[in-house]
């Protein structure tokens, strides 16, 4: 009988990791099916931790904004008036009525349930027939300010006051990927989907490789190789991997004008794991990226955005381009909903059990260390 069935979900994810990578299983399946482990999920990962908006480079002017939940909060980024990008909250301070929605561009925040109107910075602005209250006074009713940095030209939000800032949990990887200048890449597309998933088995699709071959056949499986694949060991705050194309997706490589990138640089394909739900992948030429909440054990609901680097911008068949690698990544999104998809169903079986980790899955690995470094063992929703 599996051990683990005696073990509340927090509990068999440490015991998980508790082995040596090289004798390592999957995570349990509880971790993906509990009700109660999303619940701690939400308290010890996505309330403390940093989660991505999307590109800074999305929020061009002073009013443009976007809307996130995090946690069950409902926060609004936008760019302010002096062209900072700044969070706060999405709730009004008087009958709490959600105040925007999706993405836009506007002046002021005005409430739509009682035209409570907030500046750019959070601070009210004004609010109708409401002078005969004493206890009315603006200065004190301004929405409550969240955490906002830009690293690498990616918005990281947070609830917790006290997380490291990512310039200093993501140091290591900044350095790995400084050869590709990250915040020179420009963000083309974005869009919003939902899959029938949990987000942990999306995440861990991303972070390994060892599927592309089966999974990706019809689209990306012939352009690397198993063996060129490399797995290092990652950081606290990230895990990598990276995978060497040929030419079959020309905006994989380095554009001919590039001359810092050198040798394999500039064929080579990083694959970075944010924890916990920001995933990119980074070529020379392109990078697209996925930014995961979790709907219940079941669903996942992901922020999807691709872009180009500025070289290939600058090159005149540049439109051409990114609508192939469009095109290419539509199929290569539709293969991963089929296989993540078929995933957690065969998590929700009775016969379904954990097997043994590839040397090719290290990632999902340090994946699990990093959630059981988050959610102690005896932790209670």
């Amino acid at each position: 009988m599996n051990k683990t069935l005696s073990l509340s979900p927090a509990e068999a994810l440490h015991a998980n990791v508790a082995v040596p990578f090289e004798s390592a299983f999957a995570m349990p399946k509880s971790v993906y099916t509990s009700p109660e482990f999303v619940a701690l999920e939400q308290k010890h990962v996505f309330a403390a931790d940093w989660l991505c908006a999307g590109r800074a480079e999305s929020l061009p002017n002073p009013g443009d904004y976007l809307t996130m939940d995090i946690a069950g909060e409902p926060i609004v980024v936008l760019r302010d008036r002096e062209g900072q990008v700044r969070a706060m909250s999405n709730v009004c301070r008087h009958r709490m009525s959600t105040l925007l929605q999706g993405r836009g561009t506007v002046r002021a925040i005005v409430c739509p349930y009682h035209a409570w109107t907030y500046n750019l910075d959070g601070s009210l602005r004004g609010a109708p027939a409401m002078t005969l209250n004493d206890s009315f006074c603006k200065e004190a009713l301004g929405l409550p300010s969240v955490r906002a940095v830009v690293w690498q030209g990616w918005i990281m939000v947070t609830l917790n006051p006290n997380a490291p800032e990512p310039a200093d949990t993501l140091r290591e990887a900044t350095d790995l990927i400084a050869p590709f200048d990250m915040t020179g890449y420009r963000e083309t597309y974005r869009e919003n989907f939902r899959w029938a998933t949990n987000w942990k088995v999306l995440a861990e699709n991303f972070m390994e490789s060892y599927h592309l071959p089966v999974c990706h056949a019809g689209t990306i499986g012939g352009a690397s190789k198993l063996e060129e694949m490399v797995c290092p060991t990652g950081g606290a705050a990230f895990n990598y991997h990276w995978i060497l194309k040929n030419d079959t997706v020309p905006l994989a490589l380095a554009h001919p004008s590039n001359t810092t990138l050198k040798g394999d640089d500039r064929r080579k394909t990083w694959l970075l794991a944010i924890y916990p739900s920001l995933l990119i992948t980074l070529t020379p030429g392109y990078f697209w990226y996925l930014s995961l909440t979790p709907d219940g054990p079941s669903h996942v609901k992901v922020l999807f955005g691709m872009g180009m680097s500025e070289d290939w911008l600058a090159d005149p068949a540049a439109e051409g381009h990114l609508a192939q690698v469009k095109a290419l990544l539509d199929d290569v999104n539709v293969e991963d909903k089929g296989c993540t998809e078929k995933v957690y169903r065969g998590l929700c079986s009775d016969l379904g059990e954990p097997g043994p980790l590839s040397h090719l899955e290290r990632p999902n690995y340090e994946f699990a260390q990093y959630l059981a470094r988050r959610i102690p063992a005896q932790a209670v929703a």
